[in-house]
């Protein structure tokens, strides 16, 4: 049977992978960058909170890999290059599910270190978070892509 690390590790592998594709998906390097009227973030932008929210909350809290977050460059910078986006996603792809997978049962159930938004929650309640908000995100990125472009859904990958 399968751990619930083991599983989240499995989970956040394969929308890792998607996010990827999400941004191999957008058609020029200028149109991961495009906003519509109403949408204030980016593919790029997206992209960029995802990964800093990820290396800080699972890398950095977690896994004790260090970084500092500089959350407001997450939705300021632009015109990163569609391959050095999808480098450093692929370096989260490899990094987060190693420290999750690396999580014993009593550090799922101890308190997360942080205090997220006034709320006390355990590891694993706040993995479960965590990987809910890339979610959310991955949906907000296809969609955009898709209207810019009038492109297809990215088809989604296997879970590993």
């Amino acid at each position: 049977m399968m751990s619930i690390a083991n599983e989240l590790a499995r989970l956040f592998r394969r929308d890792l992978t998607r996010l990827g594709q999400h941004i191999e998906a957008f058609p020029t390097e200028q149109s991961v960058w495009q906003v519509l009227p109403g949408i204030t973030n980016s593919g790029g932008n997206l992209t960029l909170h995802l990964e800093g929210n990820l290396r800080e909350y699972i890398g950095r809290q977690l896994g004790s890999i260090a970084y500092k977050r500089e959350r407001p460059l997450e939705f300021s910078s632009k015109g990163i290059a569609k391959n050095d986006l999808i480098r450093r996603i692929g370096e989260v792809r490899e990094m987060i599910p190693a420290v999750i997978e690396s999580l014993s049962s009593e550090q799922l159930e101890k308190q997360f270190p942080e205090v997220i938004q006034g709320v006390p929650m355990s590891t694993q309640q706040f993995l479960v978070h965590l990987y809910g908000h890339l979610n959310w995100h991955l949906g907000e990125m296809d969609y955009l892509r898709r209207i810019l472009t009038q492109g297809e859904p990215v088809k989604p990958a296997s879970l590993k």
